[in-house]
């Protein structure tokens, strides 16, 4: 979550007018994340989310978004669906972006999970993707394998400024991942970015999976490489947490079946998840507006993950 467009409460108060959900009490910009601009909102009747989509996040694909989580809404899940207004509508515009209000889930995310939270989160993931094995809408993965290099070269050697010679550290990580990359495994529909701040918990007990604008049609087993690296390190990436890492896996395991070829090819898939958030951490740290109210993400860190899963990757998820 970030703020990238200023919402003034005049406008707000308009935009609330649509729905029966109470008059403006207060508005606060969210700043962490860096993908769309998220306000915390207070109405006389309730607690929300409005979110302004930016940046990589089309409007042509809310409607992709918002029928995924209605369908595991409707399956039970703890997800957020988008609040219709008196007409029906769902998909609005605030400020010259598109725009949702969506439903306030109770709970916080933990900085530094436990392996019991990280076995109740796999698990989450695990009844998630149940759910979605009779959910038929696709998206492409915009930031998928066949994207990886252009964003590469579109980095360029800016990256140097970061580290000398992380150019060519990434050039030859990048083409051994991609010849190596696994592309006849089970896809589905997945969420593609299930960090921990992605996910709401009250103790051990799960109450929100948040934030679904990166989800997409992918390898099924990406979705858990990216929640192994998301939850198994420290946010500098510098000490992985086995305990966590294991939990994880274990507690996915328990609610949906991980395939043996899938298991197999968990370390390839966990560097490939490494190197998309190296790649787009990079990007927004060499391109992110100065004046933007957005905490900005350390590129190096997925790099410190991505080198552990080249060199440990088979040992940990044998």
């Amino acid at each position: 979550m970030a703020v990238y467009t200023q919402v003034s409460a005049e406008a707000l108060a308009d935009f609330l007018a649509r729905f029966d959900m109470g008059e403006l009490v207060s508005a606060k910009g969210i700043a962490e994340g860096v993908e769309n601009s998220n306000y915390l909102v207070d109405t006389t009747k309730s607690r929300f989310i409005l979110t302004l989509y930016e940046k990589r996040v089309s409007a042509d694909d809310l409607p992709f978004f918002l029928a995924l989580l209605d369908h595991l809404a409707d399956r039970g899940l703890p997800v957020p669906p988008a609040v219709p207004d008196r007409t029906g509508r769902t998909i609005h515009e605030i400020e010259g972006r598109p725009a949702c209000l969506i439903q306030f889930l109770s709970g916080v995310s933990v900085s530094h999970p436990t392996p019991k939270q990280a076995r109740a989160a796999g698990a989450a993931m695990g009844r998630m993707h149940e759910a979605l094995r009779d959910f038929t809408l696709e998206r492409p993965n915009s930031l998928g394998p066949d994207d990886w290099r252009p964003l590469f070269e579109r980095c360029g050697r800016d990256m140097d400024a970061i580290r000398p010679g992380l150019y060519d550290h990434v050039d030859k990580a990048l083409d051994r991942l991609l010849a190596s990359w696994p592309r006849d495994l089970p896809r589905a529909a997945i969420h593609a970015d299930l960090f921990p701040d992605n996910v709401l918990m009250l103790g051990d007990r799960i109450t929100g999976l948040i934030d679904f604008y990166f989800a997409c049609t992918e390898v099924r087993a990406y979705d858990l490489a990216v929640m192994h690296g998301a939850w198994a390190f420290d946010a500098a990436g510098a000490q992985y947490d086995a305990g966590v890492g294991q939990a994880l896996v274990e507690g996915y395991a328990a609610n949906f079946e991980l395939l043996p070829d899938e298991r197999v090819a968990l370390p390839v898939l966990a560097e490939g998840a490494a190197i998309r958030f190296f790649l787009t951490r990079m990007w927004d740290w060499l391109n992110t507006p100065a004046d933007a109210l957005v905490t900005r993400k350390d590129p190096l860190a997925y790099l410190r993950r991505l080198d552990f899963y080249a060199e440990h990757g088979a040992a940990i998820f044998a």
